[in-house]
């Protein structure tokens, strides 16, 4: 095979500058460029976070999405590994996100015997956070 990595995955979004907020800030991605009039976009910018991007862009002009549902096929969420799941728990906090997903009334929760936590961007992308590799 000669894929050697995922580059990026590119996210659609109506909430562009909460969207950027919010991988930016909260995430800690860097803006690598941000094209503004982008074939027919008010913007279309690459973000990065260590060797991983994501391009994010607004719709076309006249275009509306349909919203995100974990019932739709394809990506369900990203996933993104972290050295302690409960010190970023607190740390997205102090930042003022709340928007976790609640699983038997914990936001940090366990499957398998291994804590994480998902938080939803603004756009509705679900993002896991784990300090646990699968093995």
């Amino acid at each position: 095979m000669s894929i050697k990595m995922i580059h990026h995955v590119c996210i659609q979004t109506e909430k562009y500058n909460e969207s950027l907020d919010f991988y930016t800030r909260i995430l800690g991605f860097e803006i690598v460029s941000e094209t503004a009039n982008f074939h027919g976009r008010d913007f279309n910018t690459w973000i990065k976070l260590g060797s991983f991007m994501i391009e994010l862009q607004t719709p076309k002009k006249g275009d509306a999405f349909n919203k995100w549902s974990s019932l739709n096929s394809g990506p369900v969420h990203l996933a993104f590994m972290v050295d302690n799941v409960e010190e970023e728990y607190e740390r997205i906090k102090s930042l003022g996100h709340k928007d976790f997903k609640l699983k038997n009334g914990e936001e940090v929760y366990k499957v398998l015997g291994q804590s994480l936590l998902k938080i939803k961007a603004p756009e509705g992308t679900e993002i896991e956070v784990r300090d646990t590799d699968i093995t």
